[in-house]
């Protein structure tokens, strides 16, 4: 029961955000959508460091924490070089060319990207609980933490596909179809753990966090910060740190 809450939580955050688009129909002006990205951000930054590095250097050492953190990096660096994708508020896709599919599909695989990470550190989060079962109030603040950012996600992608011509029901589906890689790379990132052994539990840890710390970088902090009102980001950036912050100050 404890690990099926672990890996809905998020993707209910997924869920809800996506369902925004019945609140507010019109969309949400450009200012909104820096402060949400940023938050996203500053989330996904403040989770990688308490929830997983820190954990990671805790039961290792520095060097294997480094390792990982490395390895996950590079993980993200291939999959954003191979798989095809688009950007949010751009018209140029990247990745593989070719593949003739549209904008909707582009900037959903996108999105997909950014969800593989997440789900990563969900399941090695969980899996801490299998040595240690007082771990779980850890594992539920990083949960609830990739919750809080899935919310601006889901919003950040049914959103522009209603301004595409869409129709509220299908970019609420695709919105949520976005987030679905989540449990499913949760159950596959737990149970990969769980089969190796629990000496590598910081190795994926801390690659969880680089893969995270990649799509942050690469993706997030550009968009939160590009044009006019960068600051606006910035202050997305800031409050989604504090808020993780406090949260595994709290759970974990």
């Amino acid at each position: 029961m404890q690990l099926a809450l672990l890996f809905i939580i998020p993707f209910l955050g997924t869920v809800l955000g996506s369902a925004a688009i019945y609140l507010f129909p019109g969309g949400l002006g450009k200012r909104s959508e820096k402060l949400i990205v940023g938050f996203a951000a500053g989330v996904m930054m403040a989770a990688s460091v308490w929830s997983l590095l820190l954990p990671a250097i805790d039961d290792s050492s520095y060097y294997t924490a480094a390792a990982g953190f490395a390895a996950g990096i590079a993980f993200l660096l291939i999959i954003d070089s191979v798989m095809p994708h688009l950007h949010i508020g751009s018209d140029k896709s990247e990745g593989r060319k070719g593949t003739g599919l549209g904008k909707s599909a582009l900037l959903m695989l996108a999105v997909t990207i950014h969800n593989i990470p997440e789900g990563m550190a969900v399941g090695a989060g969980a899996s801490q609980l299998i040595s240690d079962s007082s771990s779980f109030a850890s594992a539920l603040a990083l949960s609830l933490g990739i919750a809080l950012q899935n919310f601006p996600e889901g919003m950040v992608v049914s959103f522009p596909l209603y301004k595409e011509g869409k129709s509220k029901g299908k970019a609420f589906l695709q919105g949520v179809l976005s987030g679905s890689v989540e449990p499913a790379g949760a159950v596959i990132a737990f149970f990969l753990v769980s089969a190796l052994s629990g000496a590598f539990l910081p190795f994926f840890l801390s690659f969880a966090a680089g893969a995270m710390i990649y799509v942050v970088v690469e993706e997030l902090i550009p968009e939160s910060s590009e044009g006019e009102h960068s600051n606006i980001g910035t202050i997305g950036v800031a409050s989604g740190f504090i808020v993780m912050m406090l949260l595994d100050g709290i759970f974990g």
